[in-house]
């Protein structure tokens, strides 16, 4: 551990978008499914998607559709996007890491701060060991261990108890405005990213994780 202060005592991040962007994967995935389902579907429906479960993501999709489906059609065609989802990751590595996201990582894990991952993704331990970072965090909080999605802070909550800290002791850094208003919800500091940048709320704006140095160390 450096001698480095810092002004938490943990650091909780989002996973797509933030530390890696698996986001084009997700949209070629449910683009796929709408597609043969003859449902419009673009960027603008996609961004709608971002920080909220595999569910609740469908139900905005159909919301375009001139049918109905029930719960088990519902079931099936999230196991069908989440497959075509899951074959694509076979192609993340190493290499779908940004430089300054290992290097941050490196600096706060050297600075004593304990890093989570606070994702409703139920993917995100698979995407962690693809591209070699899993090492890096002390606890993975995803879609396999909550009930609810951002913007609820169950996500989060349980990564801070993961690592055995307080909200008030932890940073959340995220790329999504729900994820920004989990963390406001949950009692942490939050640090937007990317297009939650543009939501009101957050602390902190940041346009890298390079920027994390100047907020979270002294």
């Amino acid at each position: 551990m450096s001698d480095i202060s810092a002004l938490f005592k943990g650091v909780i991040f989002d996973l797509d978008g933030v530390i890696v962007h698996t986001d084009t994967l997700h949209y070629k995935a449910w683009k796929s499914v709408a597609d043969r389902l003859s449902i419009p579907f673009d960027e603008e429906v996609n961004d709608r998607l971002r920080g909220v479960s595999r569910g609740e993501s469908l139900e905005i999709i159909l919301e375009q559709s001139k049918r109905r489906y029930d719960g088990a059609q519902k079931e099936r065609l999230c196991t069908e996007k989440n497959g075509i989802y899951v074959d694509s990751l076979a192609s993340l590595s190493a290499l779908d890491v940004a430089a300054e996201v290992s290097d941050t990582l490196k600096l706060l894990k050297g600075a004593g701060l304990k890093l989570a991952v606070g994702s409703s993704s139920k993917n995100a331990k698979t995407i962690l060991s693809r591209i070699g970072l899993a090492d890096f965090f002390d606890a993975v909080s995803d879609g396999t261990n909550i009930q609810r999605t951002k913007p609820d802070p169950e996500v989060f909550l349980k990564a801070a108890a993961m690592i055995g800290l307080k909200p008030s002791e932890c940073a959340v850094v995220e790329d999504a405005a729900a994820g920004i208003e989990a963390a406001i919800n949950g009692g942490f500091t939050a640090i937007a990213i990317g297009g939650a940048a543009a939501s009101n709320g957050a602390r902190f704006n940041i346009k890298s994780l390079s920027e994390l140095q100047k907020i979270i160390l002294k």
